[in-house]
């Protein structure tokens, strides 16, 4: 959890709304890594496990698709494709990694018998004011993750400020800046165990302005609940297209992978727990997630109530409920979720969410997710884009000290033997005999979402992929997709405009970390975003070098 590491938290910056593409870039790296650690969106010693306490303060291009789909996120995920960065000149740009020679030793690979429970990354998403921090808080004081004493704390501070109803909030929400303002502003993390699951819980800001935060959380998730507001005119601001963020998250999931999501329909309790409002909402919003590509079989509906406690981790009280909802509360939809396969067997691979460094050492810890791999002390790892090699001094998984890390961990790596100045949010950690790919040419394979602006030549736009955002620049528009059969239907279109498939190509500001889809889902994942907005989403399918 995360009470007592607040005191030993870097605590970050939320990321600028919007599109001046001047500031975009992710890095900066000499001048402005300072102890308050990277710009990643997420919480330092929340979101992912603290550092230890010395570390405190701080060749194809024409792929095609293999089915056919009349929706619009479903196109991007049905796609079959084929094959922050440093202002500084010496970054040399490199090409694809090979993973083939790459043969993983004995201790890396799981051991299925050391731990009963598997590991699972669940993001809580949803528009602002769904009440997500509220039900986390009240999950987490249910399971006892958070202390009688520590919860009367909460209530004390919440009701001197006039927001008694906040309290279970703010046992994530921690800041000054969101307690007062009452919203999420960060990716905050904590932890608790189902039967069948160790859940590493990222509850993700709902507000606009916080997306690219909300992105940061989405691309650690394994799966996701997708909280909804039940209440009257509620329900209906946060699912409008234009100004509600339900769509919006719900796409980004989607574009980040997740396919099991748990829709938890909240504040039953101000409708009365009708099944009515109940059965309208989930069919507009099954609906759309069916038009994003989610299987129903992969959807799981839960109304409750938070804050009167209902249907969370036990079967509704309430007559009002329990007289018409006999499925399961969310403590048994989250243990019904299944652990994705682990690519432990595959050389090291970890985007860098957030670093933290120790100002009277110089030492650095890098935080994130593992994606590919293992870690233990002693382990040999490169940062990139710089090229730095160092070696693993000590690690913590889940906020505690431990001897060996795998794929699908979040942990915190205290790096030895790596300028602390060369470790940013956006990086990635890799074995050095299978550095990434560092790249400012891609092609890629987007699908321009409803309402977003027309893409034009020449158009400016922040590129996202992993924890890397930087500055791109449209510098061709390849041809027009048709949806179905994934053919070219016009050749250097003049513009693209929403609900349209295409291949285009960007030039970044700077250097990221990437690789192509088939390479690497999390390093291939991309979304183009403008003026706050996300306007695409989809696949890196070719690392282009220039001449």
């Amino acid at each position: 959890m995360r009470q007592k590491e607040k005191q030993d938290s870097v605590e970050q910056k939320p990321l600028k709304k919007g599109g001046d593409s001047s500031e975009i870039s992710s890095r900066g790296r000499h001048d402005k890594l300072d102890n308050k650690g990277g710009a990643g969106g997420i919480k330092s010693g929340k979101s992912l496990p603290k550092a230890k306490a010395d570390m405190s303060n701080e060749t194809s291009s024409s792929s095609k698709y293999v089915e056919t789909s009349e929706s619009l996120t479903g196109t991007m995920n049905k796609m079959s494709l084929t094959g922050e960065a440093e202002n500084s000149s010496d970054i040399k740009i490199r090409g694809p990694r090979s993973q083939s020679k790459h043969t993983p030793e004995e201790w890396m690979l799981l051991d299925k018998e050391s731990d009963a429970l598997s590991q699972l990354n669940l993001a809580i998403v949803g528009h602002v004011d769904s009440g997500k921090s509220t039900l986390s808080g009240r999950l987490l004081h249910l399971l006892g993750r958070i202390s009688q004493k520590q919860m009367h704390k909460y209530e004390k501070e919440a009701k001197l400020q006039g927001k008694g109803s906040f309290a279970y909030a703010w046992a994530l929400d921690e800041s000054a800046e969101e307690r007062e303002r009452g919203i999420t502003m960060t990716v905050a993390v904590a932890y608790f165990n189902s039967k069948r699951h160790h859940v590493v819980l990222l509850d993700s800001p709902g507000h606009k302005d916080f997306v690219p935060n909300m992105i940061a959380g989405a691309t650690q998730a394994d799966a996701a609940i997708l909280v909804i507001d039940a209440s009257v005119g509620a329900f209906e601001a946060g699912f409008d297209n234009l100004k509600g963020q339900t769509r919006e998250h719900a796409r980004v999931l989607r574009g980040f992978g997740v396919e099991q999501v748990i829709v938890a329909v909240n504040k039953m309790d101000i409708v009365g727990y009708s099944k009515e409002r109940f059965d309208l909402i989930k069919q507009h919003v099954g609906s759309f997630l069916q038009s994003c590509r989610f299987k129903d079989s992969s959807l799981t509906w839960i109304p409750l109530s938070a804050m009167e406690n209902q249907n969370l981790v036990a079967a509704p009280s309430d007559n009002r409920l329990s007289s018409w909802y006999q499925g399961p509360c969310l403590l048994d939809a989250v243990d019904s979720v299944k652990s994705p396969d682990r690519d432990v067997s595959k050389p090291l691979l970890m985007p860098i969410c957030d670093a933290v460094r120790s100002t009277s050492q110089g030492q650095v810890s890098a935080c994130g997710k593992l994606e590919a791999g293992a870690v233990r002390p002693g382990s040999k790892v490169m940062v990139m884009p710089s090229g730095d090699q160092g070696t693993i001094r000590s690690l913590e998984r889940d906020s505690q000290a431990c001897t060996i890390a795998r794929a699908g961990d979040n942990v915190a790596l205290a790096l030895q033997g790596i300028d602390a100045n060369q470790v940013m949010a956006g990086d990635v950690l890799c074995h050095p005999d299978f550095p990434v790919s560092v790249a400012t040419h891609l092609e890629l394979m987007v699908l321009v979402l409803e309402g977003a602006t027309p893409i034009l030549l020449g158009s400016q736009l922040e590129f996202h992929v992993h924890h890397a955002k930087e500055a791109a620049t449209v510098v061709k528009l390849v041809a027009m997709l048709d949806p179905k059969t994934g053919q070219p239907t016009k050749k250097s279109p003049r513009c693209l405009t929403a609900k349209q498939s295409a291949m285009l190509e960007v030039s970044l500001q700077n250097p990221v970390c990437v690789e192509t889809f088939s390479e690497s889902r999390a390093l291939g994942r991309v979304f183009l975003r403008s003026s706050g907005r996300t306007v695409a989403m989809g696949k890196v399918t070719r690392i282009i070098q220039d001449s």
